[in-house]
This record gives C-alpha cells, sequence and structure tokens, in this order.
C-alpha cells in the first residue's frame, strides 16, 4: 500500500525517504483534496485477466500503454534520465504510473508549495494530475518497472519550474483552489 509523507528540507541523497523529524504523514484522502493525486490498488498477479485495470483505462479514456525499466542496467543514459526525472516540472497531461515491480518516489507540491513525498511499489497505480509540479526518483532499490497510460497518442514533455503561465497550470491551480470533487480514490 502507498504511502505520501511531508517531506523535510535536506538537500542529501534523492533516494533516502526524506522524513520530517517527527514524521508527518498523510492519508490517501487527505493527499487527494490537497494536490489531485490519485490512488488505485491493484494485482500485479491478475490485472491482465481480473479486469479492474480494463475498467479503469476505459472509464478514463486511456487508449495508449506502455512499459519502462529504470534502473543503472536498463535504462540508456542512466544518470542524465534520473537527474531530468528529479528536476521539478509539469506536464501537460496527467502522468498515470501503475507499478509492476520495484519502487520508487513520486514528489508533489501542495497548494502550500511543500513537497510531499509518494512512495510506491508494485500494485500501486497513481495519477498525477495535468499542471501539478512534481518530480520522480528512485529509492535506493535503483529499480522500478511500471506501466505508463496515456489519453491519446503520447506527449512527453516535461516543463521545467516556473511554468506558471501555461494554461494547464493555471487551470490545476484554478482546482486546486476550488477543490477535487469527492468522488476520487
Amino acid at each position: 500500500m502507498v504511502q505520501a509523507w511531508y517531506m523535510d528540507e535536506e538537500k542529501t541523497d534523492q533516494r533516502l525517504e526524506h522524513h520530517k523529524n517527527p514524521p508527518e504523514f498523510i492519508s490517501l484522502e487527505d493527499l487527494y483534496k490537497k494536490t489531485g493525486v490519485e490512488y488505485f490498488k491493484l494485482n500485479v498477479d491478475t490485472y491482465t485477466t481480473d479486469g479492474v485495470l480494463d475498467k479503469l483505462k476505459q472509464e478514463r479514456g486511456y487508449t495508449y500503454e506502455d512499459e519502462m525499466t529504470c534502473s543503472k542496467e536498463c535504462l540508456p543514459n542512466y544518470e542524465e534520465k534520473i537527474k531530468s526525472f528529479f528536476t521539478e516540472h509539469l506536464h501537460t497531461d496527467e502522468e498515470i504510473r501503475f507499478v509492476l515491480a520495484g519502487s520508487g518516489y513520486f514528489d508533489v507540491r501542495d497548494g502550500q508549495d511543500h513537497w510531499i513525498r509518494i512512495a510506491v511499489t508494485a500494485g500501486d497505480m497513481i495519477v498525477i494530475p495535468s499542471g501539478i509540479y512534481h518530480r520522480f526518483t528512485l529509492d535506493t532499490n535503483n529499480f522500478i518497472k511500471a506501466k505508463r497510460f496515456f489519453i491519446g497518442e503520447p506527449v512527453w514533455l516535461p516543463y521545467n519550474r516556473p511554468a506558471d503561465d501555461m494554461d494547464a497550470r493555471k487551470q490545476y491551480v484554478e482546482k486546486l483552489e476550488k477543490g477535487f470533487p469527492v468522488t476520487a480514490c
């Protein structure tokens, strides 16, 4: 099950947990309310046959998917890619990840501009809304394998912060101020 917490301000190894002292965990419900990030738990052993993922894909309009393995052995230009994933950015589309194996962290900004770290492992599926500032890093296991989903053809352009003038960012901030619908999660 995914865990989320507010991060400390340390600039040490990005792959560490970076808990505040004392730790300040955040529930999935509050994570959604404060950021719009949605979470789904899927069974990695049965997702191809149980219909749960197929139903989600249909309901949400995901029509394209691929698979990515992130490790020193599998990812070309590993050091460069990890650095770019950890640079704070936003996308104009949702970022959907279903972890098949391994683990890592997605960091997202809340409405007060504080970092929340989301630890994902096999079976976790998260949907990061378009327009939210975020970043990704591996944890100390240095391995994750995940499916990526897109509505239509994949658009994989990161817009590094600051990108406050972009429509996706303005729309996200408006949703953040109004509050996200209670139907998610």
